[in-house]
């Protein structure tokens, strides 16, 4: 299929699963609002989430996909259900050994990772028993990540895409059911999140069965498909990690501030929205397309693919990072606002979420060039670029964060705009090495329509500015601020883009072909069965 068909199957699921898990966080954040048990269950989230980026969706998939997808074209399916069993031996025996370990030691970790809690044996106690329970996930959702390698290398997306769903409906279950107090909220969401992982394995294990694809389990062995991928992968596992320490290093700070933690993770959950339905989609759908271009020696098709996803990308993201600038607070006012999660919370919540949304592009497009060397089995230049922004977001978030508070204000918006700015520097330094290789060389055309799209995301945001300041007038004319933003949000959407078509930044050809079906990989694989769902 097309990539922007195979966008829209990934971003449709993904649009699904955010929007149960946009239910799923406006019913914690109405059971544990902003405080101390809010900050234990976001930090109990941040230990498995850091190693399944790191060793599931990040380097190993990284790795896995252009592999798995060159031996099946050229070696065969036997070939690849090989390489794919000896590669689930071996993750299962490292993701197995990490959770272990850290189960054991969490007591003493989170003295790293929360040290603003230490003197708060409740919180801190509540922190790492939440975090045991929540560990066994990194095991299950690595499993699933191979089976999901194996689906989008052959070109199935539906079942990988699908499964996150998962995730959430079990939270909201564990949540409605069972969270009548924050602690009990948080402990229950903490047992739902291992319990989804195991589903969600078991889920891509059968839509991969059902591809062709037939992993077994088998003893760990140190064979030469293992050491290959472990080749590939150490880099991008350093990659990862830079990008994880940024992630450990402004939690430990924001630890220091009562709230912090949570009032990050609410923003969060907003600027995720876009990073997930678009970059996380084109990437995923890109990773195989540009393999099979770069196997084929295409570079001008490669180049091409690149050039699409970018403006494809940025066509949906700009505007949501207008919106995200333009009205912050009202837009987490009218989400979350209700029983424990405050007003004030929604305002201090949108200190961050303000300058999250300018980095937005960066996360995006960071997921969009990242293809670009992966494809060529090229994990050593994200991981210098990868480190660069590391050194540069740990730096400037402790000076902004130490700064900020050394003036009377809140520290944690400092972390934001540091990850902001190191976001948008490894993106530079990603286009600045696939210019100098040759691997993207953006159009005319293309780069035409990036500044239309850019111009009217621009018109977009002023108008939201407008609005929010005319909230009182809006809100007597249409009703409640949840009805105000949910409106605001469908005119917005409607008239940005007649005013991109206006603008001829997206064209109805355009938009057909965009859509239209190519030709599958060299091995045949990229087609689906007759009746089966994209």
């Amino acid at each position: 299929m097309s990539l922007a068909r195979n966008t829209a199957v990934i971003g449709g699921l993904t649009l699904i699963s955010r929007l149960f898990g946009l239910a799923r966080d406006l019913a914690l954040a109405a059971v544990i609002g902003a405080g101390p048990v809010a900050d234990a269950w976001f930090a109990a989230l941040r230990f498995p989430n850091l190693f399944r980026r790191l060793f599931a969706e990040g380097a190993f998939s990284q790795a896995f996909v252009p592999v798995y997808s060159k031996t099946l074209a050229e070696q065969g399916e036997e070939a690849a259900d090989r390489l794919a069993s000896e590669s689930l031996a071996v993750l299962l025996l490292i993701t197995g050994v990490i959770t272990a370990l850290a189960i054991v030691a969490m007591p003493w970790i989170n003295l790293v990772m929360i040290p603003g809690y230490a003197d708060d044996p409740e919180v801190f106690a509540l922190a790492t028993l939440l975090t045991q329970i929540t560990m066994p996930y990194l095991v299950a959702i690595s499993v699933a990540t191979l089976f999901a390698g194996a689906l989008n290398a052959r070109g199935r997306f539906f079942a990988a895409a699908a499964a996150p769903t998962l995730l959430n409906i079990c939270l909201l279950i564990a949540v409605y059911f069972f969270g009548d107090t924050p602690t009990e909220a948080a402990f229950s969401a903490s047992v739902a999140v291992s319990v989804s992982g195991v589903l969600q394995a078991i889920w891509v294990w059968w839509g991969s069965r059902r591809s062709g694809a037939h992993a077994r389990l088998s003893m760990p062995r140190l064979t030469p498909n293992v050491r290959r991928l472990l080749a590939l992968a150490a880099p991008a596992a350093l990659a990862g990690g830079a990008l994880q320490i940024n992630v450990m290093v402004s939690q430990i700070l924001a630890s220091l501030e009562q709230g912090a933690i949570s009032l990050l993770n609410y923003a969060d959950r907003l600027y995720q929205l876009p990073l997930g339905l678009i970059g996380v989609a084109v990437g995923v759908a890109m990773l195989p397309r540009l393999s099979r271009l770069v196997q084929e020696d295409d570079q001008v098709g490669a180049r091409g693919a690149l050039d699409e996803a970018v403006n494809l990308s940025m066509a949906f993201t700009l505007p949501a990072a207008a919106a995200m600038m333009a009205m912050p607070v009202y837009l987490l006012d009218a989400l979350f606002t209700r029983e424990a999660f405050t007003s004030e919370d929604a305002r201090n919540a949108a200190l961050a979420l303000f300058h999250y949304g300018w980095g937005v592009p960066a996360f995006v497009l960071a997921k969009i060039y990242a293809p670009g060397f992966f494809a060529r089995e090229d994990t050593k230049a994200p991981m210098r670029f990868a480190i660069v922004a590391m050194v540069i977001n740990i730096a400037l978030g402790a000076v902004l964060f130490f700064g900020l508070r050394s003036m009377g204000y809140a520290g944690f918006p400092g972390l934001a705009i540091a990850t902001s700015v190191a976001s948008w520097v490894n993106v530079l330094l990603m286009i600045s090495a696939l210019l100098r290789r040759g691997a993207y060389a953006p159009s005319a055309q293309a780069m035409s329509r990036l500044v239309r799209i850019a111009i009217v995301s621009a018109a977009l945001g002023a108008a939201l500015v407008l609005a929010q300041a005319n909230r009182a007038a809006l809100e007597a004319m249409l009703g409640p601020k949840e009805v105000v933003v949910a409106v605001l949000i469908m005119a917005g959407g409607l008239s940005y883009f007649v005013m991109l078509f206006l603008s001829r930044g997206v064209t109805i050809a355009e938009v057909r072909g965009a859509f239209r079906r190519e030709r599958g990989p060299a091995n045949g694989g990229g087609g689906l069965p007759p009746g089966a769902d994209a």
